[in-house]
Formats: structure tokens, sequence, C-alpha cells
């Protein structure tokens, strides 16, 4: 067996979080390897509503602080990835028998200051019978607020990250499980078990534990370590239906359960509508939507949309947990979205990381690295904050990127070009690289996917299924025919390995 190779810090984990460490430690010096035991964003971080934003409804639960630093954040990574990170108007239609118009005027107000706004457009009363907002809604509804925030592609968040690391010089291990990891007072050793059954030994002064839903089975079963730590899992599921309305706002829709659920304009022909809190009692990676959940979030559209939608109308749903910390909330939907970080410096370094949500990722990472790199000899200062872009947002104005793509590529449909540089940015580049025609981009499979944007997903985005593709790296699952899926199946099973 080949000598272990030696790290200054294994990441366990492949969402959000651990990308987020991986990327903020290798750009601090730090020699970083992420392990995932499957695909990049294949669970939790793949599972959101799709929002970078504050969490309008945690102020109802005093969470100031969260919602500050979670709107600060929104700034930050609009800048940092504006090809998949866009501002998003929504529309909160007003109930008065719900929340008084007061308490939502007070609340908006708190959301356009606490984190100081710099760039999204502010908060304000609108009626209906003069916006274009109002024409799906019921009569009854006829006025309400505007607000900002922004939308993300999930998965292509997490990849992102990986990307930034891996070219900074971490080492992005997919589809490999940590099967061990042993600990002595100046390291750890790690055993590593690939998809393909190859087992592979390494070394780190460093661990942490950015596991998600199994972080406190990593520490019962693969650290094997005494700990106080509990987790709750609470499923979030959502639904896709044919698209509701013709413009580009979102909505907020308050329930009457006091819970609120959104529908948001997605990929073009579709509303995304969700999402649910329910708690979870089975395997974190074996979670699907239940028929009352479906039911539940038709009926909730059903009470402001003047077209209703029934499960029937369902084209696609999707399911996941989040890892929450176990406060003792009885409501799952009021349990803190907070996250909090342990160091446990008992012999080598090991960072636990426990909670958190999309948006406030990057901070997450920053306060992981700046508290175990000082234990790693490290000093150096955070930097993922000061307008790094990542892979692909080097372009301000993914606006002006589409119009020299249609200008140098004309032959591309104005759909495709479209959702290529609202994919990868100026990364678009690589892919349409010498190519004079459609055919120079290779086999078509269907709905704009070609073989030059799998072979790119492959060789450079750790994309190795259909499902990789079509699901995670994009939306195309839901415009690719079921030969064409096959097709692509078959694709690449065929290619070479990258």
């Amino acid at each position: 067996m080949s000598t272990p190779q030696t790290y200054d810090l294994i990441v366990v984990g492949g969402g959000i979080n651990g990308a987020g460490i991986a990327r903020d430690a290798v750009g601090r010096g730090l020699s970083v390897l992420l392990c995932e035991a499957d695909d990049l964003a294949s669970h939790t971080s793949s599972a959101s509503t799709k929002l970078i934003h504050g969490g309008l409804r945690y102020l109802e639960q005093y969470e100031f602080k969260l919602v500050a630093k979670a709107l600060s954040e929104r700034e930050v990574l609009l800048k940092a990835a504006p090809h998949i990170i866009w501002p998003m108007r929504f529309i909160l239609p007003h109930q008065k028998h719900l929340r008084p118009a007061w308490m939502i005027r007070t609340g908006l107000f708190l959301y356009d200051h606490l984190g100081g706004r710099q760039t999204l457009a502010g908060s304000h009363g609108v009626k209906f019978d003069s916006h274009p907002a109002g024409a799906p809604l019921k009569p009854e509804f006829n006025k309400g607020f505007v607000y900002s925030d922004a939308w993300v592609q999930d998965a292509r968040l997490v990849v992102l990250n990986c990307m930034d690391a891996a070219n900074r010089g971490a080492t992005i291990m997919t589809r490999t499980r940590c099967e061990s990891a042993t600990r002595s007072a100046d390291g750890w050793q790690v055993t590593l078990k690939t998809a393909a059954g190859e087992t592979i030994e390494a070394k780190s002064r460093g661990l942490a534990n950015a596991a998600g839903p199994w972080a406190v089975r990593f520490l019962d079963d693969v650290a094997t370590m005494n700990h106080h730590y509990a987790l709750r899992l609470i499923k979030g599921s959502h639904i896709v239906v044919p698209k509701l309305f013709d413009h580009d706002y979102a909505y907020i829709f308050q329930q009457p359960d006091g819970r609120i659920v959104f529908a948001i304009p997605y990929e073009q022909d579709f509303t995304l509508i969700g999402t649910t809190d329910v708690e979870h009692e089975g395997a974190p990676g074996k979670v699907a939507i239940e028929q009352d959940e479906i039911a539940y979030l038709c009926e909730s559209a059903n009470r402001y949309f003047e077209q209703s939608i029934a499960p029937d109308d369902v084209v696609w749903s999707y399911s996941g947990v989040r890892p929450l910390l176990d406060d003792r909330e009885d409501n799952a939907s009021e349990i803190t979205r907070d996250y909090r970080i342990q160091l446990d410096t008992d012999g080598a370094p090991l960072l636990n990381v426990f909670g958190g949500k999309l948006t406030t990722f990057r901070r997450l990472a920053e306060d992981a690295v700046d508290q175990i790199a000082p234990e790693l000899g490290n000093q150096h200062k955070a930097w993922t904050g000061n307008g790094h872009p990542l892979p692909g947002g080097d372009e301000s104005r993914p606006q002006h990127l589409f119009e020299s793509l249609q200008a140098s590529h004309p032959f591309i449909p104005l759909g495709m070009a479209n959702r290529m540089v609202f994919n990868y940015g100026t990364r678009v580049r690589d892919i349409v690289a010498g190519a004079k025609s459609l055919d120079d981009l290779g086999e078509h499979f269907g709905a704009g996917l070609y073989a030059a944007e799998v072979d790119y997903l492959c060789e450079h985005e750790w994309a190795r299924t259909a499902e990789d593709i079509i699901w995670r790296r994009s939306k195309l699952g839901l415009r690719l025919a079921s030969g064409e899926v096959d097709r692509l199946t078959a694709y690449l099973r065929e290619r070479a390995p990258a």
C-alpha cells in the first residue's frame, strides 16, 4: 500500500458547508482534502427553496442576529456569483386576520435595514388592481407589500465553491466515503472508500465534520467519540407545477397555521411551491414527499391563486432534511436555523458543524476556519468576503455576457444561450470554444444539452451520472424525455473516465 497522503485539513461532507470550509481553508494556504460519499450537493444542499434571503418570518421569532447576518451575506453572495444568484422581488398579499398591516410594515422596515442593504430595492405597499402581480390572485386580495431577496441555483453554488477550492489546490473526492477516522495527539488517520471499492488512507493535522444530517452519526460510528450533541432532522418538501403566472415576481403566502409558503417562477415554464416543515425519523438519505405534503402545498397556493392546482398537476417534487440544532422547540418551523461550530482540541483538532442555512454558508465557513486554522499554525486572515468571485462570476452583468455570446455564436438558440450563461457565467466560453455550429457541440441529447456541455461537466464539475447533470448541475430533467435520459446515461457509460 502506498504511503498515505498528508493534509493540513480533511473536510468530511460535500454539501454547502463542507464546500465553503474547503474553499476558505485552501485560500488561506492550508492543504485540504474534501471527501463526499455521494455527488456534491446530493442531499440537503440541493433541496432548498433556492433562496438567498434573511428569512422574513424569523423576525417573529426574534432571531434578529440571524436575519442581520443572512441579509449581510446576501450582498456578498450577489457580488460573488451574479450568474447563479440574482435579485428577485417578492409579493406578500395582506390578510389582516393573520397579521396586521402595521406588524408587516415594521417587519419589512427591519428587513430593509438590518443587513446594510446596498443594491436591492426597498419594500413598499402595493395595490393589486394596478400591479402585474395582482392578476393571478383571487379578487379578495386587493393590496399587499413588495420586498427584495435573491434567487440561487443551490446545487451549483456548492459545485462552484468546490471548483474554486480545487483551482486553489484542494483535492475534491466525490463518491468517496469516510469509513473511519482515528485520532491521535498530533493528527488524524482516515480511511476512505471509493464507489469502485478502492480503499485510500490519508492523514491530516485537523478534521472538519461537515456531514450535515450525518454529523452526529459521523461522531458515533466513524470517529467513535463520546459527545452530547443532538440534531433534529426536519423534512422540507417542494412541488413544481406548470407556471401559474407570467411575470418575474415571486409570492410569499401566509397560511392559517402561521407558516409561510413561497410560489416562485421556476425554469421559465414552471412554478416552484414550498416548503413544508415535518419531523423526519428515518435515514437522512431516504426522504421523499408524502401525499399530505403535496395536498398541503396545493391548498396553500389555492388560497391565493385564481387558478387552482391539484396533486395531478405536479410535474416534479423534491424533499430534503435540514439538520437543525435540537433546541427543544416543539414546533418544527420554530427551530433555529442558526449554526453552531464546536472546536474540540482534546487531541488533534476536530471541528464540528451543526445546523446552518444556505444563505449563511460563507460566514459559517469563515467562522469555522477562523477557529481551526490557528490550531494548525495558520494565521492568515479571512478572504472570501472581499469580492473574490466564484468560477464564472467575474462578469458582474450576465446580460452583457449573454449579448456577447449571441454575437459570437449566433447559431445557439436564445433559450439555450440564456440557460448556459446563467449556469456557467464566463465559463460558457470554455464549453462553446471553437464551435462554428451546433454540430460542433457534439451529440444532442435534447432540450439544448449537447455532448460538449456534458464533457465539461464531467471534466470540471465532478458529474458522473445523468442525475448529476439533469437535476443538480441543471434542471433539464424537467424537459428531457425518458429516452433522451437513457441516451445520456449510455453516453456517460461510453465516454472515457474524466
